[in-house]
């Protein structure tokens, strides 16, 4: 057996050779679920490494884990938590939460006074977001940037957004509004966080 340990910090330059490894895991898990998703550029997901805005998980031999991004929208009145994903082989552990925890607390700390919403049609990923206090609204309630939903222009699902004028699609829209949680402020965290030990042959 061999034990690891799972460390989820922020994303920086080393990371970046994880790109091929982040983009073909997020597709081939679209592609097992059925299920549309933006497809993520080389280039995209580099930026938001370089700028500091993307959470990644690696264990202690440098194995990628899970990645997930933030972006902001309409001067940064919004923020949106996206592309959450987890290796299969690490899955059903508690990562994916750990992830989708972290880089909620990167959005408070960067953007205290934004309105974070994510866009899912996954379960999982609606738990977890309920969990952090965000609540099911319409699409009118999230940004209205176009560059946003240019992004969706590459999912299977785009034609019945655009039938549905943006106003709604098989995706549920999730919002936290800091304005309407009375302790909503903004989380303090180390720059590192040991997730767990675990064993994998």
């Amino acid at each position: 057996m061999d034990n690891q340990i799972i460390f989820i910090r922020i994303a920086d330059e080393r990371d970046t050779k994880f790109i091929p490894e982040i983009i073909a895991e997020t597709e081939r898990s679209a592609i097992a679920r059925g299920s549309g998703i933006a497809k993520r550029t080389p280039s995209s997901v580099e930026e938001k490494i370089l700028a500091g805005k993307s959470v990644i998980a690696v264990t202690s031999s440098d194995q990628w884990v899970g990645f997930s991004y933030l972006e902001t929208w309409e001067q940064g009145r919004f923020v949106s938590n996206s592309g959450l994903i987890v290796a299969p082989k690490f899955r059903n552990s508690g990562v994916a939460k750990s992830i989708k925890n972290r880089i909620f607390k990167l959005s408070r700390r960067l953007y205290p006074e934004a309105k974070i919403f994510s866009i899912t049609s996954g379960p999982a990923i609606m738990r977890m977001n309920a969990k952090l206090g965000f609540l099911p609204v319409s699409f009118a309630e999230i940004t209205h940037d176009e560059h946003f939903w240019e992004g969706c222009k590459s999912c299977v699902n785009y034609d019945i957004l655009k039938r549905k004028e943006k106003c709604n699609c098989l995706c549920t829209a999730m919002l936290f509004d800091p304005e309407y949680l009375i302790d909503a402020q903004p989380l303090i965290y180390l720059n590192t966080e040991i997730y767990q030990e675990v064993s994998y042959s």
